[in-house]
């Protein structure tokens, strides 16, 4: 007797029922891939290409955003438990940075109203977030619970300079308070490299010090590489765009220094990054399976291209212009790679349902 049509419905909803309860924190990070890829081709002129992944992030964007409504609703327990999960609750910062990255792309399509919605949205979430996770991490953490090489921690850092980017790319839609985002934006690139200094401590410690097993290894990782390669985005947009603002003005050579120090960071990372992925799964043999982690370091490789490009232009230095058209092929490749993996595993998960 074959599969009706009934029994498909219940499997769909079975299936979806528990892909919901067991959705992963980090999951918006879809969104900051695709997103800051279609970003990088739009500032390339690969309009068309930009416009498609642009479509994709607007869907991702919406279909998760649903996926969480529905999953505080009906599976608030669960919710709630990653929530006050030292391990886990960084992840969440992902949909701070997904809506910054995807109202960055709003941004370059001259929807200005809308963008800067985004921006207040994801600043008032950022703002919830920064210190219910830091209370997570101070009152509920333990000797054994949170390790900050799979905790995702470094997620905080990159919402933080979203925020600097897309702030700096509408402020003037702001009007009289131009001049309160600009010193808002400012402040908050400094205080993400002050955050970033104190995990990438923490982060080097726990590597260079500590045993590292194979399991340790995954793919957020790349997210130290990610966060200072958006912290070099973020600088190179606040010299691109004067705020006329004297205080502000006076701050410039520290910016022009850090950021270019922030790119230099996140340059010498990618091959030990790389040497890490060889050793876990060429000389350990751990199966390269898919994994929603596997976004965090898509992500990674697609600011780094857009990070170069827009330091090429705040220091007018060309030849990095020339990095950034190769990486964001790279960036895409390992996007559409990913992109199948998802697909696949997805399929995969309902027909083991559905039986």
């Amino acid at each position: 007797m074959g599969i009706t049509v009934a029994d498909w419905t219940r499997s769909l909803s079975s299936w979806l029922a528990k892909q919901i309860e067991t959705l992963d924190p980090g999951s918006f990070a879809l969104v900051m891939a695709t997103g800051i890829i279609s970003n990088a081709l739009f500032f390339e002129d690969h309009r068309e290409l930009s416009g498609a992944l642009f479509a994709v992030t607007s869907i991702a964007y919406c279909w998760l955003g649903v996926l969480t409504i529905v999953r505080a609703v009906l599976f608030r327990r669960a919710l709630w438990a990653d929530l006050v999960d030292p391990g886990r609750v960084f992840s969440f910062f992902a949909l701070v940075a997904g809506t910054g990255v995807f109202g960055a792309g709003i941004g370059l399509r001259n929807v200005d109203s809308i963008a800067q919605a985004f921006w207040i949205a994801a600043l008032i979430a950022w703002l919830v977030m920064i210190y219910f996770s830091f209370g997570v991490l101070t009152f509920f953490n333990t000797a054994h619970g949170a390790d900050i090489v799979q905790g995702g921690w470094l997620i905080a850092i990159v919402a933080t300079e979203s925020l600097v980017i897309l702030g700096t790319a509408i402020s003037p839609a702001f009007g009289d308070l131009t001049p309160a985002v600009f010193v808002l934006v400012h402040m908050l690139w400094g205080l993400g490299l002050a955050l970033y200094g104190i995990f990438v401590a923490l982060f080097a410690y726990r590597i260079f010090f500590f045993k590292v097993a194979p399991q340790d290894l995954t793919p957020v990782l790349w997210v130290v590489m990610g966060a200072a390669a958006i912290a070099t985005n973020a600088g190179s947009e606040l010299i691109l765009n004067n705020s006329g603002i004297p205080f502000l003005v006076s701050t410039r050579p520290f910016i022009d220094g850090a950021t270019l120090i922030a790119w230099a960071w996140a340059t010498w990372w990618i091959p030990l990054l790389l040497l890490f992925g060889i050793w876990k799964h060429v000389v350990c043999r751990v199966p390269l399976t898919y994994t929603p982690m596997l976004w965090s370091m898509v992500f990674p490789l697609g600011m780094y291209s857009l990070a170069s490009l827009r330091l090429s232009l705040a220091a007018d230095f060309s030849p990095l212009k020339a990095l950034s058209h190769v990486m964001v092929w790279i960036a895409l490749a390992a996007w559409a790679v990913t992109a199948s993996g998802l697909t696949a595993a997805s399929w995969k998960s309902f027909r083991e349902t559905a039986r």
